[in-house]
């Protein structure tokens, strides 16, 4: 339970920032987990996004260690004196290449979370959305 409070919070933070593009696009996966019962989600619809929240965790829980490893590694390679620009340069974009499949990974579930939902539901959750966001 403690990771996929971990996955869900990666997800909804990517779209929380004000200048948030995908803002009116996607829905933070805990607001339609929190409102499937308000949505009318069938069955089918909770162990589509059942399955989809977990596959999505693992892969969070996998780049999560990557990351970590990558950028203590970069951190190794910044602190010494000189630093080695090219080395640096070259673990940096490691380190930026997993926050990207960690962002595709995030699009891809709130994509297949949108995708799974009726428009009803998807016009249900915007008001609900709306809601959250003005208070």
């Amino acid at each position: 339970m403690k990771l996929l409070t971990i996955c869900l919070m990666l997800s909804s933070a990517f779209l929380r920032a004000q200048d948030d593009p995908f803002r009116d696009i996607f829905f933070p996966p805990e607001l339609v987990i929190q409102n499937q019962q308000a949505l009318g989600l069938s069955d089918d619809q909770r162990n589509y996004l059942s399955s989809e929240v977990s596959r999505a965790q693992a892969t969070f829980t996998d780049l999560q260690w990557k990351l970590q490893d990558e950028i203590g590694k970069l951190t190794t390679l910044l602190r010494q004196q000189p630093a080695d620009e090219q080395k640096s340069l070259g673990q940096l974009d490691k380190v930026l290449a997993i926050e990207r499949d960690m962002k595709k990974a995030q699009v891809t579930l709130m994509l297949r979370m949108r995708n799974n939902l009726h428009p009803e539901q998807i016009a249900k959750l915007r008001e609900i959305q709306a809601k959250h966001l003005t208070k």
